[in-house]
C-alpha cells in the first residue's frame, strides 16, 4: 500500500539503532560533565542561535526514541499484547520517566521554592506519550507526515505571527526571535513562574525561561516523529512493488532522507534561526539529518559489514552496553554529583572538598591544555557511568521503566 510501510511479521532487534542511542547516552554524559570553562566550544550548547555538537544530542535521543517505538510496539504485538494493553503500558512508562525527571532536577534537596518540573526526561515522557498512541491506533505513513508538517509550520506561525501579551509582535515590537522576549517563555512564565530553568526573577523578571518549557514540545514531537519515520522505513522488508528491500536499498532510503532534512533544514533556517533553547522548526530538520547521518553510518557498519558480531565485536561493544541501558545510565550521570556531595575530602587549608572537584584539582588540572583537561575530565566521568551499565549488561538485566 502507498500509505504504509509492508513489515515483517517476526520483528527483529535492530542493533544499528542501539549502537546510536548508546553512542547518544554517552555523548550526552560527556557534554553534561565537559569539565567546566575550559572544555572545547563543541562540548558546550551554543549561547542562543546556532548549533554546536552538544546541540545535536538531546534531539537525537528523541528521534532514536521514536524510531524505537515502531521496533518496541511491533514486538509486542507479535508476542500477542492487545492495542489497550500497549496503551496502558505507553501512559505508565510516560509517568515514570516524567517522574524520573523530576527527581533528576531536584535532587537531593526537593525544596517547592524554585522546584523544576520542565526537563529532559519530561519531554521525552511526552513525545513517548504521543507519538506512540498516534503510531499505536493509525499506523499509516502519511498521517505521521502530516501531523509532522503541522508541528513543524505551526510552530513557526506561532513563534513568528502570534503577538506575544504585553510585548507586540515579533519583528515589529521587539526583535524576532529574542532571548528574552518570545511566545514560548512568556507561556512558561504564565504557567510556571519560578519553576523554570533560568529563574532570576525581581526586575528581571521577563528574563525567565525554560529551554524544555511546554510549546515547544510541539516541535519535539516532530523530532519524534522523524524517528518514528526512519523506524517504518528500516522496518519495512518489501518495497510497494512487493520485492524485497535490501539492506543498501535501506541504506540508500537513509542517506537520501539526510540529505533532505539537512538541506531543508538549512534553508528554512535563514528566516527561522538554528536554535535548541526553543527547539525551532529549522533546528528540527537539521538535528533529524545529523542523526540521520550517524544512523545511516551505523547502520551500514552494522548491518553491511557486520560490525558487532565475531572479532569485531569489540567495535560497538562500549555503545551497545550504554544503549542497552539508556536510560539507567543517564540517570546514574545525573544523580552521581549529588550523592557524591556528601562525601567531604580534607584539603590542605582546612577546609573540605568533594570527589567530583577533587580529581579535577589533584588529576585533570596538571594536564597543560585546558581544553584537553575539559576532555579527559568527561571521558573519565563518562567511564565511571559505565561501570554500573557494564555490571547489568553482563548479567543480563534490562531496565525497562
Amino acid at each position: 500500500m502507498a500509505n504504509t510501510f509492508e513489515a515483517p511479521t517476526k520483528p527483529k532487534r535492530l542493533l544499528s539503532l542501539d549502537v546510536l542511542r548508546g553512542i547518544t547516552i554517552a555523548f550526552m554524559i560527556m557534554v553534561n560533565n565537559n569539565g567546566g570553562p575550559g572544555s572545547w566550544g563543541f562540548m558546550n550548547h551554543a549561547p542562543w542561535t546556532g548549533l554546536t555538537a552538544t546541540d545535536l544530542v538531546f534531539p537525537t535521543f528523541v528521534f532514536v526514541m521514536g524510531a524505537s517505538i515502531v521496533f518496541a510496539f511491533e514486538s509486542r504485538l507479535a508476542r500477542g499484547a492487545t492495542k489497550a494493553q500497549l496503551a496502558v503500558h505507553t501512559a505508565q512508562r510516560a509517568v515514570i520517566l516524567f517522574a524520573l525527571g523530576w527527581v533528576v532536577n531536584n535532587f537531593p534537596l526537593f525544596h517547592w521554592q524554585g522546584m523544576r518540573f520542565y526537563g529532559v526526561l519530561q519531554r521525552i515522557a511526552v513525545c513517548y506519550l504521543v507519538v506512540g498512541l498516534f503510531y499505536l491506533f493509525d499506523q499509516r505513513v502519511w498521517t505521521k507526515v502530516a501531523a509532522l508538517i503541522v508541528a513543524l509550520v505551526g510552530y513557526y506561525v506561532l513563534v513568528r505571527w502570534v503577538p506575544v501579551p504585553g510585548a507586540g509582535m515579533p519583528g515589529r515590537d521587539f526583535p524576532f526571535m529574542d532571548q528574552r522576549m518570545n511566545l514560548v517563555s512568556w507561556l512558561d512564565r504564565l504557567l510556571m513562574p519560578h519553576h523554570l530553568y533560568l529563574d532570576w526573577g525581581g526586575p528581571d523578571a521577563h528574563n525567565v525561561r525554560d529551554p524544555e518549557g511546554l510549546l515547544s514540545d510541539l516541535p519535539a514531537l516532530g523530532t519524534a516523529l522523524l524517528g518514528l519515520l526512519a523506524g517504518l522505513w528500516l522496518r519495512a522488508e518489501r518495497t510497494a512493488a512487493g520485492s524485497l528491500r535490501t539492506v543498501q536499498q535501506k541504506a540508500l532510503g537513509l542517506a537520501a532522507a539526510t540529505v533532505s532534512c539537512l538541506a531543508l533544514g538549512y534553508l528554512w533556517s535563514l528566516w527561522f534561526p538554528l536554535n535548541k533553547n526553543m527547539w525551532t522548526s529549522s533546528y528540527v530538520l537539521v538535528a533529524a539529518g545529523y542523526s540521520l547521518l550517524v544512523l545511516t553510518l551505523a547502520f551500514i557498519a552494522v548491518e553491511r559489514f557486520g560490525w558487532g558480531k565475531g572479532r569485531s565485536a569489540w567495535l560497538v561493544y562500549p555503545w551497545l552496553v550504554f544503549g542497552s541501558n539508556a536510560i539507567v545510565a543517564y540517570m546514574i550521570s545525573e544523580l552521581l554529583p549529588g550523592v557524591l556531595e556528601f562525601i567531604k575530602i580534607p584539603t590542605s587549608a582546612g577546609h573540605h572538598t568533594t570527589p567530583l572537584p577533587w580529581t579535577q584539582t589533584h588529576i585533570f588540572s596538571h594536564i597543560p591544555d585546558s581544553g584537553w583537561a575539559a576532555f579527559a575530565y568527561a571521558v573519565f566521568y563518562t567511564a565511571v557511568c559505565f561501570v554500573p551499565v557494564w555490571v547489568l549488561y553482563r548479567r543480563k538485566i534490562f531496565v525497562k521503566v
